[in-house]
């Protein structure tokens, strides 16, 4: 482990602390009002929005923010991303955004793979760890979403091109399709091409094993 990398874990450990106790434990995921069968013969969960990968606590009711609250929280989560990139000695430049009814903080202009890690393993983490951040200052849950090196928006690209070509392959062979295990930002990406592509899927399983399955007609 780098230098940075052994500077950037013991301030994750250090922020981890301090906002224990802050967000309670995520619930466990419910499953929707009518249950079906298909593929592996396990339960299928319809989404119905479950699967947004914005959900600090599970359960909390949605609230509408104004623009200048995703903007505010945008900038508590650049400052803090920031810190965490003096402390690990690392470069980049952040940008902040909002799109739609959420604020975007991505960190530009460097090649940081070590903070992205194994299918945006890292990502995922130091991104709680912003939303927490977030929610210590605000005391509101927080839909912010974290990128670093463009990495979200190339798996956004990605996933919407296999939902598009599963999609047509379950609509040639009438068969629905188990898709490898996801992440709640990943499988948003891919029910949404695979609506647009007018076949209906749900999720199936429980995290981080939750996966895909695009159903036929009928």
């Amino acid at each position: 482990m780098s230098q940075g990398e052994n500077a950037l874990a013991a301030s994750e450990g250090e922020q981890s602390s301090e906002v224990a106790g802050t967000v309670p434990d995520n619930a466990a995921e419910p499953a929707s009002a009518g249950e079906s069968k298909a593929v592996t013969g396990e339960p299928i969960e319809t989404d119905d929005g479950l699967d947004q990968p914005d959900d600090v606590v599970a359960g909390d009711d949605v609230e509408e923010v104004s623009l200048a609250d995703l903007e505010q929280e945008g900038e508590i989560a650049a400052d803090y991303v920031e810190g965490l990139l003096d402390v690990a000695d690392l470069d980049g430049d952040i940008d902040m955004d909002v799109e739609g009814d959420r604020a975007v903080v991505s960190v530009v202009g460097a090649t940081l793979d070590e903070l992205v890690g194994d299918h945006g393993e890292v990502l995922d983490a130091l991104q709680e760890l912003t939303r927490l951040a977030v929610h210590r200052q605000t005391g509101a849950r927080t839909r912010l979403m974290l990128d670093i090196g463009g990495y979200r928006a190339r798996r956004r690209a990605d996933l919407s091109e296999l939902g598009a070509t599963v999609a047509n392959e379950v609509k040639r062979t009438g068969e629905a399709k188990a898709l490898a295990a996801m992440n709640a930002f990943e499988r948003k990406i891919v029910h949404d091409a695979v609506a647009a592509a007018g076949l209906r899927s749900e999720s199936e399983g429980i995290d981080p094993n939750r996966r895909v399955v695009v159903l036929p007609v009928g």
